[in-house]
């Protein structure tokens, strides 16, 4: 078989293996491949490894220098909130001066301010807006993300949000895993109603469900937001209905979040850096991946998960961006995989497959995406850096500089194409 594209001249290749479920001390195994190259034919990866690719050569075959840099898999942000209108800087003092995130929130701002703003937006303005944060993530290198509704609250402006996502899938070469967080926040008009709230969201999961809008449910079980038995009910639910499962899970409190998540046989459990001992033992023993978000640790100035115990102990560890207007906005992936390194003192290894395969396992890609491997898609980044501790050590900069989604070229020299 011929190839469409070989990329050649690749100092080193780093991927996870295909075959390995990537928990614990497997986290630090990669394939490293000094020398290779990468052949593609239909979107997906034909061969790649050492030595001579001359066999692959046909007559229209698009040859792509990699320059000497290295080659990692598109990297996967499992846990975005994408669309929304407007932005939060108005609260940036109020954080500098020590209020608490869920202090805003109480006084109707945070998340309330945004639900407003997302109200008002229009389809056009709100799919215009999160175009440009896609393309900020596909430059640094982001080829798949999972993105959440939220900021609606209610049945109409949620539909909305869904609808933009798939407006989004079908216009972007970005794949985005579709998540429905109607229970993000209890909206003014139930301020003294929780339980109705909780039936509304009930109510619209078989709408959703009947437009194929979302493919995961998830819920902040948080103190100020969704309890546990309010985060089971809704849940429980779901799962009738076919939902994955995703939990915001002890982020601020300690409320069992994490364990609930393992309880359910969630997808993830996400956020963590409250998460007790017990729990951690529990997410060792299942295949609900912690999905850690250190941005968000640095942004609100809050401490940061404990990923060195989670994986000592055993745990299936992914590393997402947060993305939001609130508390952690910033497009910049490879920033949160620095963040991971320096302050979840994760090694660039674990850092790589916390980014790559393990998310791809929660959201139900592992077969499709999440390392080069024969016959999985063409997701490809090619970084400006001699090797992968580089990129983690030189912080703060995007080290970018081709991408590749399903084979084709759509970024080039850090411009998308």
């Amino acid at each position: 078989m011929r190839a469409d594209t070989i990329i050649y001249n690749i100092k080193t290749l780093y991927t996870p293996h295909r075959s390995l479920l990537h928990r614990g001390t497997e986290m630090s195994q990669l394939e490293v491949v000094p020398g290779a190259f990468i052949a593609i034919k239909d979107g997906k990866i034909l061969d790649y490894g050492q030595g001579n690719y001359s066999k692959y050569i046909q007559d229209n075959t698009y040859f792509h220098n990699a320059e000497n840099n290295i080659v990692i898999p598109g990297l996967i942000d499992s846990h975005t909130h994408l669309v929304h209108a407007g932005t939060r800087e108005k609260e940036f003092r109020k954080k500098l001066q020590g209020i608490s995130y869920l202090d805003i929130l109480k006084k109707g701002g945070g998340i309330l301010s945004t639900v407003q703003a997302t109200r008002q937006a229009s389809h056009q303005e709100l799919f215009d807006k999160a175009v440009r944060s896609l393309n900020e993530m596909l430059l640094f290198g982001v080829t798949t993300i999972e993105a959440k509704s939220g900021y609606g609250l209610n049945t109409e402006t949620e539909l909305k949000i869904l609808e933009v996502m798939r407006d989004l899938q079908d216009n972007h070469p970005m794949t985005i895993s579709t998540t429905y967080l109607g229970a993000h926040a209890i909206p003014h008009e139930y301020k003294d109603d929780h339980t109705g709230y909780v039936d509304q969201i009930i109510h619209d999961l078989p709408i959703i469900k009947s437009h194929n809008l979302a493919e995961s449910v998830d819920v902040f079980c948080e103190d100020g937001a969704f309890t546990i038995d309010e985060t089971r009910r809704i849940l429980e639910e779901a799962a009738k209905y076919g939902y994955h499962i995703r939990v915001h899970a002890d982020e601020m409190e300690p409320m069992g979040g994490a364990g609930l998540a393992v309880e359910m046989n969630a997808s993830s459990a996400d956020h963590l850096m409250m998460a007790s001992d017990e729990d951690i033992k529990k997410l060792a023993k299942s295949k609900t991946v912690a999905n850690l978000l250190p941005g968000t640790s640095f942004y609100l100035g809050k401490d940061y998960a404990d990923a060195r115990k989670m994986i000592d102990a055993g745990c299936i560890v992914s590393i997402s961006s947060d993305y939001n207007p609130g508390s952690s906005p910033s497009e910049n992936f490879q920033l949160t995989m620095q963040l991971a390194a320096n302050k979840l003192r994760m090694t660039p290894y674990e850092v790589l497959v916390a980014s790559t395969i393990n998310p791809a396992y929660s959201l139900g890609l592992k077969e499709r995406i999440g390392s080069i491997a024969r016959g999985k898609n063409a997701d490809l980044v090619i970084l400006n850096a001699p090797n992968l501790d580089y990129i983690l050590y030189h912080y703060g900069v995007n080290h970018t500089k081709d991408v590749f989604k399903n084979g084709k070229l759509v970024v080039k020299d850090r411009e998308v194409v």
